[in-house]
């Protein structure tokens, strides 16, 4: 595509959360940092939302990445489970061999391993932890499940804690009569935010630099503005909307993104106008070679 234009080692905007183009904000590090003394505490569970995009799961693997060796995780990404799958789950990633038979059966291996091995770990003082990503997902009873897992403790602290990443609808599903008690367990919340404009900006310079870019501005601040108010500051729209612009000012044969190349990457990608001619954008643009000929 537009790596070899622009001297890049590799594509800079992908969606996929590669930890090597890891950048934090205000917001993620506060996110991260509540996160950090929520575990170390001991305290019960941790909740941390956001709106789509915003980098949760960036945050969520930061975490992983930054967790001294005596915690103990299991992550659970799947969350359109059964109480049965979700049991299996948490005992797969623990390590524990899962038994066949019910769900009372999965229940009682995993009291089990929460008596004995949580216990034995706690005395060597690791700390297990659960996470579980997408928790909007979970149900009500799932969630309730969820709560009865953190049930045992010793008299000075939580044999198992439990942290929480989700969308927004997972503050409003907990404030729900049922879960009052899981709410009022919350020991730590954070909230994750989209990134304001001077964000923005160092947000992509930082992804550039990462694939390879040598200390140039590849939009204009116009060009950056607009990015921001398109993307709303949420970062997996600013990389989806980087991505189509730095191909469009490639094909422009351009040194640097236009706030017209914005507009189409928009365009492209939204469907905010319709424009002549831009609706098999980026796509016929292949045909084209660097010097805009055919």
């Amino acid at each position: 595509m537009y790596e070899e234009y622009f001297s890049l080692k590799e594509r800079p905007f992908s969606l996929t959360p590669d930890p090597d183009f890891l950048f934090l904000s205000g917001s993620h590090q506060r996110a991260l940092d509540h996160l950090l003394f929520g575990l170390e505490s001991g305290d019960g569970f941790i909740v941390v939302t956001g709106d789509i995009g915003v980098g949760k799961t960036t945050v969520c693997r930061a975490l992983l990445r930054r967790l001294p060796e005596r915690f103990a995780t299991a992550l659970v990404v799947n969350t359109l489970l059964t109480e049965k799958e979700l049991l299996r789950t948490v005992l797969e990633d623990f390590g524990v061999t899962v038994p066949g038979g019910t769900r009372k059966d999965l229940l009682d291996a995993l009291n089990r391993f929460l008596r004995f091995h949580l216990l034995a770990e706690a005395e060597i003082g690791r700390r297990p932890v659960l996470i579980i990503d997408e928790a909007q997902n979970l149900a009500p009873s799932l969630l309730e499940q969820v709560r009865l897992l953190s049930n045992l403790e010793t008299e000075k602290r939580k044999l198992l804690q439990i942290v929480l990443f989700g969308q927004k609808e997972l503050q409003e599903k907990l404030r729900l009569p049922q879960l009052r008690q899981f709410d009022q367990r919350i020991t730590v919340r954070a909230t994750i935010l989209p990134l304001d404009l001077r964000e923005t900006s160092r947000y992509i310079q930082h992804r550039m630099s990462v694939a390879g870019a040598a200390g140039s501005t590849f939009l204009t601040p116009a060009a950056e503005r607009l990015l921001h108010r398109r993307s709303r500051g949420v970062p997996r729209r600013i990389n989806q909307l980087c991505d189509r612009a730095l191909l469009a000012a490639c094909v422009r044969n351009a040194a640097r993104v236009e706030r017209e190349d914005v507009v189409r990457a928009a365009e492209s990608l939204f469907g905010a106008s319709k424009r002549a001619g831009w609706e098999a954008w980026p796509w016929r643009w292949f045909r084209f070679g660097r010097g805009g000929t055919a």
